[in-house]
């Protein structure tokens, strides 16, 4: 368990819903009001953005308390960072855990090259559009321990640590260009192991495994030959599978929702309609 959670449980924090990856990074998404908190030389690193209310939190600086939080906002507290909160009223957010093991494997991955050590820039009420987008469209989903938002998640924890890279650590590296998508075999591979894998957890970096590249690289490949992102083309698969199964057995709404990787009914009726405009009951009775 990363020590943050430790903190803001013993702080009475609420924790709404967490899920770990399957490459060691946790999502967890909390409630407060009305606390002091104290966050002292974690061994990982915390990113957090404000989804409700916020307004009246308060960052303790070496002048006096400051406020600055609303939602969308950013706060980067750096592993062995020292900080101190008081949150005078509500306060829902998002946080995100990794490690400098986290960063370094996929900075030395993406752009291959050996880097010993890493600093991240701590940061307070911050504003980033592009975090903020990747955070409202992928890591705000709903079903957060369906298998089929695995993949979602994945892609997504990939695309905040290489933002938290390039921009808040000190490293100066311009993200590497490419040329051409996968080769042809190396792509049907793939989608064999995605038609395959419906109702389990697919992860990027299970295919970009599989394709023997980063998953920088993998992602961008992928989409240079499908024109579709993986997490794009995954949930589309799982979809036409569904609709398949919806017309040509006997199966119950709630036996193809597993069988394509949704534990969730709701979560499965939600996507569905919004590939086909129509529930799964509704296109199988035509």
């Amino acid at each position: 368990m990363y020590e943050a959670i430790e903190v803001l449980q013993h702080h009475k924090a609420k924790l709404e819903k967490s899920v770990t990856l399957n490459n060691g990074v946790q999502l967890a998404l909390w409630r407060n009001s009305h606390a002091r908190v104290n966050f002292e030389n974690t061994q990982h690193h915390t990113f957090s953005m404000y989804v409700e209310d916020g307004y009246e939190s308060y960052h303790k600086r070496s002048d006096g308390w400051f406020n600055g939080g609303e939602p969308g906002r950013f706060c980067l507290l750096p592993k062995e960072s020292i900080s101190s909160w008081d949150i005078r009223g509500n306060l829902r957010f998002i946080h995100f855990y990794c490690s400098d093991e986290h960063l370094i494997q996929l900075a030395e991955q993406t752009w291959d090259k050996s880097l010993t050590s890493l600093r991240l820039d701590e940061k307070v009420f911050i504003g980033d559009n592009q975090l903020q987008l990747i955070y409202k469209n992928f890591l705000l989903e709903p079903e957060w321990n369906d298998p089929a938002s695995k993949m979602m998640q994945s892609s997504a924890s990939t695309m905040v640590m290489l933002h938290l890279l390039q921009k808040y650590s000190h490293l100066n590296w311009k993200l590497p260009k490419f040329k051409g998508g996968l080769a042809p075999h190396v792509l049907n591979r793939i989608k064999e192991l995605i038609r395959a894998s419906l109702a389990d957890e697919l992860s990027l970096s299970i295919l970009a495994h599989e394709a023997k590249l980063s998953e920088y690289h993998f992602a961008r490949m992928f989409k240079d030959c499908v024109g579709l992102s993986p997490h794009q083309y995954v949930m589309i698969c799982r979809l036409e599978h569904a609709a398949k199964l919806l017309k040509d057995t006997p199966l119950s709404v709630i036996e193809i929702a597993v069988s394509c990787g949704f534990n969730s009914a709701s979560h499965f009726a939600q996507q569905f309609k919004t590939k086909y405009g129509v529930t799964p009951t509704r296109y199988r009775l035509g």
